[in-house]
């Protein structure tokens, strides 16, 4: 079809996306890539957020994606992210929760503390967390 890309969305454990769309916004380790039918290929870091993509039928669709990689095709994207979950799986209170508990790990750090991996749990929590309230 015309003026669209298959998306393909996929972790260790399953298949989320496999769909054709219009367009995506991919969270990548250094910033958001956004990816029309025809871009030019790459092979990217995947970040942590909001991964959304329009619809054939101009819904837009939001996923919450965390680490992995990134190929993008002039008529393909594949995403193989560490995990990745439908908004409709988060449960806002429990992400809510894990926010607060990261921010509180990061504001009183312990000793022992890693602070990358205290980052990107907050950086998780706050993708669920916004994801979760918009969507």
């Amino acid at each position: 079809m015309a003026g669209t890309f298959l998306l393909e969305v996929a972790t260790p454990e399953r298949l989320l996306i496999h769909e054709q769309v219009t367009e995506a916004q991919i969270p990548a380790a250094n910033g958001y890539l956004g990816i029309l039918p025809g871009h030019s290929p790459l092979l990217g870091e995947l970040g942590i957020g909001e991964l959304s993509y329009e619809t054939t039928g101009g819904q837009r669709q939001t996923i919450v994606v965390e680490g992995g990689w990134v190929q993008v095709l002039p008529t393909r994207v594949r995403v193989l992210a560490d995990s990745a979950e439908r908004i409709s799986e988060i449960d806002l209170q429990r992400a809510e929760e894990a926010l607060r508990a990261a921010s509180e790990r990061l504001a009183h750090p312990a000793e022992s503390l890693d602070q990358a991996r205290a980052l990107n749990a907050l950086r998780r929590a706050q993708a669920r967390v916004n994801a979760a309230k918009h969507g």
